[in-house]
């Protein structure tokens, strides 16, 4: 073997970018499948949002919390915003907005889930967003809610004013007493009774004073700037916006599911995930097939990207073979798949293309042979080399590639799945060409391709990058190694453009046999191992 081939990989750029786009795009239903999602969720809020209005009212809170004992102190360090904010969408203001509005304490907390109270910045406003199922009832939930806030702030301010009262009026009842005791001691000196009377008075006098400030202070909370108003419109974006915002998000998701499923997915996608998996070189890649055509036979009938392919793929194996050629090549797949028969005819074709005296032995008694699908030369126009050929060989007509014998052994029942790999050496032993193509039933599924792979050259695996998993690979490379055969390497296959659903058709009719013209089939014995020429 000369090495490893360097192909051009479609799946693997250098460019890592384009790399992982790739990826994402093989998963084309699940960014379909999150786009749908998104666009479902945008209606369903649209739909919501429909019937959903929102009324605004502002009130401006005046300064101070406790207005009385601040003494040249600037307004806005006077209200802490925060607090008032808090106490605003507090269940105590909540409680207050219910009776309003007509409705009993316990509805309180609906209430204020549909509260929402902000404070924009560097002012002294609170502003108050009531939510509601129609205009009316959202422009009197704002007010409700505004008025509430007012009420219990001025409750608040009347409270420290009768704390502040009594305090200064508990002031003046010390004085006074504190102003009897001392006449008492001091006796009936009239100088001192006269002092003692100014400086009580005095004193009184700035109390009541302080009473009479407190008492005229406004304890209003503050001011409605803005009275809460029906609105015209709902809430919210408009259907446009919400229907845009659930694409988005959609396609991120819809990408997310796409890169889950492609971290997780096992097949192979690449030439080097199926290098990497298999410890073998990758010989060959198949390009989509574009059409739906029924040959089976292409190299030497039709030029295409795929008839190209064969050809490049004969000549690897001719170098990485015995000098004399390609040798006795096994192809197989790990599992069971339609285009194993196509690559081994066309790879013998391409062979024969070369120059080699190819034989191609269809060894898979699982399946109608390959000989019913080929273009036989007709017994008229056969050379006395090929009239010659061992019974139960025909020759197929490669067009200008040239000619190669075919050799079949597909007859059905589970007699003769015990002597395939001896039927298959001894058609080789008896064959006088250097080249000889092999194709038997899915390695992983029978015993039979790793007795063959013992009698050949080399193993030739199709892989398909739809559908062949990773852990298959690796098994075959396991089993292979273990049996004692040579895996020349891996030629990956792309498959067909069209759907599973149509492929599953097409399979289908496959299997159906076809009526065609008796031709020598060879059988096989379960008992001596022999192989017999019959008339199918």
């Amino acid at each position: 073997m000369t090495g490893p081939f360097h192909l051009d990989d479609r799946y693997d750029e250098p460019d890592q970018l384009r790399d992982q786009l790739r990826r994402l795009l093989r998963h084309r239903a699940m960014i379909a499948l999150g786009i749908v999602l998104g666009l479902l969720a945008g209606a369903a809020l649209a739909l919501v949002r429909t019937h959903t209005y929102t009324s605004t009212s502002e009130v401006l809170v005046r300064s101070t919390t406790d207005p009385f004992g601040t003494v040249a102190v600037a307004a806005d360090n006077q209200v802490s915003m925060g607090t008032e904010q808090q106490i605003a969408a507090s269940a105590a203001v909540a409680i207050r907005a219910a009776h309003t509005l007509g409705q009993s304490p316990s509805r309180a907390g609906a209430l204020q889930d549909r509260l929402r109270v902000t404070n924009p910045p560097k002012s002294q406003v609170l502003r108050f967003e009531f939510t509601a199922d129609t205009a009316k009832r959202a422009a009197r939930g704002a007010n409700a809610f505004a008025e509430a806030y007012l009420a219990d702030r001025k409750g608040r301010n009347d409270a420290a004013v009768a704390r502040a009262t009594r305090g200064v009026e508990q002031q003046i009842a010390a004085v006074t007493k504190q102003s009897a005791k001392k006449k008492s001691d001091d006796g009936d000196s009239a100088d001192s009774v006269d002092s003692v009377n100014s400086a009580v008075q005095s004193e009184i006098a700035t109390l009541h004073k302080r009473v009479s400030d407190i008492n005229s202070r406004d304890t209003t909370g503050g001011d409605i700037v803005r009275s809460g108003e029906a609105p015209r419109h709902p809430s919210g974006p408009g259907w446009p916006i919400l229907l845009v915002l659930g694409l988005a998000s959609g396609l991120a998701l819809g990408i997310l599911l796409a890169w889950l499923r492609s971290a997780l997915d096992s097949r192979v996608r690449s030439a080097d995930e199926a290098r990497a998996a298999l410890r073998a070189p990758v010989l060959g890649m198949l390009p989509r097939q574009d059409r739906d055509g029924e040959d089976l036979l292409t190299v030497g009938h039709m030029a295409g990207d795929r008839t190209e392919a064969y050809r490049a793929l004969a000549y690897r194996l001719r170098q990485t073979g015995p000098s004399a050629g390609a040798g006795r090549v096994l192809v197989v797949a790990p599992r069971r798949r339609a285009t194993t028969g196509e690559v081994a005819v066309n790879l013998a074709a391409a062979l024969a293309e070369c120059g080699d005296e190819v034989l191609l032995v269809d060894a898979d008694p699982d399946t109608p042979g390959l000989v019913t699908r080929l273009p036989l030369v007709p017994e008229d126009a056969r050379t006395p080399e090929e009239k010659s050929l061992p019974e139960g060989s025909l020759p197929v007509d490669a067009g200008n590639a040239g000619r190669f014998a075919c050799c079949s052994s597909a007859s059905t029942g589970a007699h003769v799945q015990a002597g395939v790999s001896g039927a298959v050496h001894r058609v080789l032993a008896g064959a006088d060409s250097d080249t000889a193509v092999v194709v038997t039933r899915p390695l992983l599924e029978h015993a039979d391709a790793l007795a063959v792979a013992q009698r050949v050259d080399g193993v030739l695996l199709v892989t398909d990058l739809d559908t062949t998993r990773r852990d298959d690979l690796r098994r075959v490379h396991e089993l292979i190694g273990c049996s004692g055969g040579n895996l020349l390497g891996t030629v990956l296959d792309a498959g067909r453009p069209y759907g599973r659903l149509r492929a599953a058709l097409r399979r289908r009719t496959q299997r159906r046999p076809a009526v065609e013209p008796a031709i020598p089939i060879v059988e096989q014995s379960a008992k001596d191992d022999t192989l017999t020429v019959s008339r199918g």
